[in-house]
């Protein structure tokens, strides 16, 4: 109903007696307005226009206000400087916004349309030890774009690239053998305690030379074990000894050198990817005609774009920055429109404990794993703190406020709601009472109005969250829902049995309030308890 008023709004405008002689006039945006404006929507509309006119935008938003009031769903227009335009929305028409669900598109593309499938690949730690809390964070990050992808209503697959091809196999079987042996692992090895726990495992029967093998397997069991308890799952769990099985290398390289970016030096095959912002052109195929890793990552995106996916995001570690230029150079060189293409950098994860940071080194083997973090916080409080922050900052995990079960824990805050919700659905059972089928915009207390006003805003919340790869601003959205609930239960009876109109009308509002709570925590993979 938002889009519908977004199109009334801008054709009132355009079709206005002094709006209708510009050309070239802008679009309009919405935004909730502040909690200072007193409204429901803020338009800056008149501001981006008077840059285009070259007229004042303060006069143009008094004018626009004085157009946009003879709409029936607008109950009054304000401006104010420079140029903003505040508008309160007719009370029936928030209650019917409010009451409308949908996140999925009603009417289907055109049959021409191209369809976007996009294809999210997220975590692909080397399967070398167990999955550290950054990890987590990306972990989190990916699910949870997926399932906003899909619950707007995109085709999106989410995949996990198994490095499991190199030289990593015998250094980490080097690293077991030594540790079976009772003895350090080579110091360029691997001196995580769970290879002493996987020494212990070893069939007594396999030959040494296939211990890298082993603990490889067993180390991907549990990373998979640990995205089940994340509750993160995936399409697909690629593998890139797959690629070296099916000559994907070869075929990519043999692509590559029909353009003009690789050429041959020093008896290495080169890649020029300095003219695309890299600091310098990179190797594909090394002196001893060993493929790069590097070629093997151009293999694998040539590989998604095969099976068909028309978009690709990348998620990776605050360690692989450097690695963005390099790899949109391919893309182009693949002969890939480059913003098909799509990096996210999600920067480091820096655990408090008592005001203390924990401190990790994953060669010393003294990090912390996510499983201990889920172990000791709850998956919960993990997934909520990881989606909180914008991928592109620093995340400051406070492990005592995550244990903490009271108001002072966000996700404990939000979850209250839901199961307090949840008690008051089942006291109306106990007194027969039961919701309407919408909220009676006659009865509608000032605290009820403001959460109606909120609940305008989920669905596009969501898609601010996919348009910007960041899944911070719905755990924003639940907080500021959930303060605005609190202050309607403190100030509004939803129970009244001298009153059954009203109170049928207030569960109403609660059972919105619950269903997108419900669903907001759904989307970055946290539960809603139904009591706390």
């Amino acid at each position: 109903m938002l889009k519908k008023l977004k199109l009334k709004i801008e054709d009132r405008i355009t079709k206005d007696q002094y709006f209708a002689e510009f050309e070239g006039l802008p679009p309009v945006n919405f935004e909730p307005a502040p909690a200072h404006a007193g409204a429901d929507i803020s338009l800056t509309w008149a501001m981006a226009a008077a840059k285009i006119i070259k007229k004042n935008p303060l006069d143009l938003a008094k004018k626009a206000c004085r157009a946009l009031e003879q709409l029936e769903e607008i109950k009054e227009c304000s401006f104010t400087a420079p140029g903003f335009i505040n508008i309160n929305l007719q009370d029936s028409f928030l209650v019917e916004a409010a009451r409308d669900r949908r996140l999925k598109e009603r009417n289907l593309p055109a049959s021409d349309a191209p369809v976007e499938k996009v294809l999210i690949e997220f975590v692909s730690a080397n399967p070398t030890g167990p999955l550290h809390v950054a990890s987590g964070r990306g972990a989190s990050l990916g699910d949870s774009l997926v399932r906003m992808h899909r619950a707007l209503g995109v085709t999106c697959d989410s995949e996990y690239y198994v490095n499991d091809a190199g030289n990593q196999a015998e250094l980490l079987g080097e690293s077991l053998k030594a540790r079976a042996l009772g003895q350090e692992p080579p110091e360029n090895g691997y001196h995580g305690e769970y290879l002493i726990d996987l020494a212990k495992r070893l069939p007594k029967d396999l030959p040494q030379e296939e211990y890298g093998r082993f603990a490889m397997e067993e180390l991907i069991k549990s990373q998979q074990e640990d995205m089940q308890a994340f509750d993160v799952e995936f399409t697909k769990w690629f593998r890139e000894s797959r690629l070296h099985k099916e000559g994907a290398l070869e075929k990519t390289l043999a692509a590559l050198e029909t353009t003009q970016n690789v050429y041959k030096k020093e008896g290495a095959t080169w890649f020029g990817t300095a003219a695309a912002n890299d600091d310098k052109d990179r190797v594909l195929i090394r002196k001893d005609g060993r493929p790069t890793y590097y070629l093997a990552d151009i293999a694998y995106h040539q590989n998604k774009y095969d099976r068909g996916y028309t978009r690709l995001i990348d998620i990776w570690g605050a360690d692989h920055h450097g690695y963005v230029p390099r790899m949109k150079a391919a893309v182009k060189a693949l002969g890939r429109e480059e913003d098909s293409f799509n990096v996210i950098i999600h920067q480091l994860v820096h655990l408090i404990d008592n005001g203390q940071k924990v401190k990790m080194s994953k060669r010393a083997g003294t990090f912390i794993t996510l499983k201990e973090l889920i172990d000791d916080v709850g998956r919960d409080a993990c997934r909520f703190f990881f989606a909180s922050r914008t991928p592109n900052a620093h995340l400051n995990f406070d492990i005592g406020l995550a244990k903490k079960q009271s108001n002072e824990n966000p996700v404990f805050y939000v979850q209250y709601v839901h199961a307090r919700i949840c008690s008051i659905f089942n006291a109306a059972r106990e007194k027969n009472l039961q919701p309407l089928s919408i909220t009676s915009p006659e009865n509608l207390a000032p605290q009820e109005r403001l959460l109606l006003s909120k609940m305008l805003w989920f669905k596009k919340t969501i898609e601010t969250c996919v348009g910007d790869l960041s899944p911070h601003h719905i755990t924003t959205y639940l907080k500021e829902l959930a303060s605005l609930f609190h202050s309607f239960y403190d100030s509004c009876r939803v129970i009244d049995e001298a009153n059954p109109q009203l109170t049928a009308s207030r569960l109403f509002t609660c059972r919105l309030v619950k269903e997108r709570i419900s669903k907001g925590l759904e989307l970055i993979g946290v539960s809603s308890p139904e009591q706390m």
